[in-house]
């Protein structure tokens, strides 16, 4: 989860004066978040942010990301939207990344892979400069690290919760989501750590992190608000 405010004004009080919350949602981690029979998204990220919101009494958006990377990319949305998926394999992923099977003179030096990412790189960053909210997942923790303001929240749970979370309260086939959860999981990292040449989960890469396993939504979002709330701020811009 990536929460941001512009420099002038790094608290919460700005984003409630706004009245805006933007929240780009990742739809590729069960049971964090993922999309239902009905194609909407759901999950513990999801549950939290809507109670971040309501305690902040604003609105959030949770398909920025999504519209803004199909309309200014060109991808189809399915495209974008499973990007994380392809990367099942580091081996295979990195490899295909690496690999351009474009040709002629004036072909693109980069990889369909890359090109998805930085479609999504180029909207989280156009959000942070005209808005102020929350992004969860799509690797905003790196794109944003050297913007004033970001605080970078890591949320995770002991994998028998996550397991039993997605089982209980959204639906899944017991059978099978201990195979789905470890295969998505192995996707996300190795997406993570080739886009950002970072760790995924490494704590260094965050301001806080916090175990769902021991706390219900509503004291995550109470946690996350106060943080923000409290933390010291940095002024990047003092030494300009």
């Amino acid at each position: 989860v990536c929460g941001f405010a512009h420099a002038e004004d790094t608290s919460i009080s700005y984003i409630q004066e706004k009245g805006t919350f933007i929240l780009g949602l990742d739809d590729s981690f069960p049971p964090m978040g993922f999309r239902d029979e009905n194609n909407e998204i759901v999950g513990f990220d999801i549950d939290v942010s809507k109670v971040v919101a309501e305690k902040l009494g604003v609105p959030f958006f949770d398909k920025e990301v999504i519209d803004l990377a199909v309309e200014k990319s060109g991808f189809s949305r399915e495209m974008i939207e499973s990007a994380e998926l392809k990367a099942k394999s580091s081996f295979a992923y990195n490899l295909a990344s690496a690999l351009n099977l474009s040709e002629g003179i004036g072909a693109s030096p980069l990889s369909v892979n890359e090109k998805l990412f930085l479609a999504q790189f180029d909207v989280i960053k156009e959000i942070s400069e005209n808005n102020e909210g929350v992004i969860v997942g799509r690797c905003a923790d790196y794109i944003l690290k050297d913007m004033p303001g970001v605080t970078n929240v890591f949320i995770y749970a002991e994998t028998e919760d996550r397991l039993k979370r997605a089982v209980e309260e959204y639906g899944d086939n017991p059978e099978k989501i201990a195979h789905t959860v470890a295969t998505i999981d192995k996707a996300r990292q190795n997406y993570y750590n080739y886009h950002t040449c970072q760790k995924w989960g490494d704590y260094r890469n965050y301001n806080l992190s916090i175990n769902s396993s021991y706390i219900t939504e509503e004291e995550a979002a109470s946690l996350i608000a106060e943080y923000v709330e409290r933390r010291t701020y940095r002024d990047e811009t003092r030494d300009e």
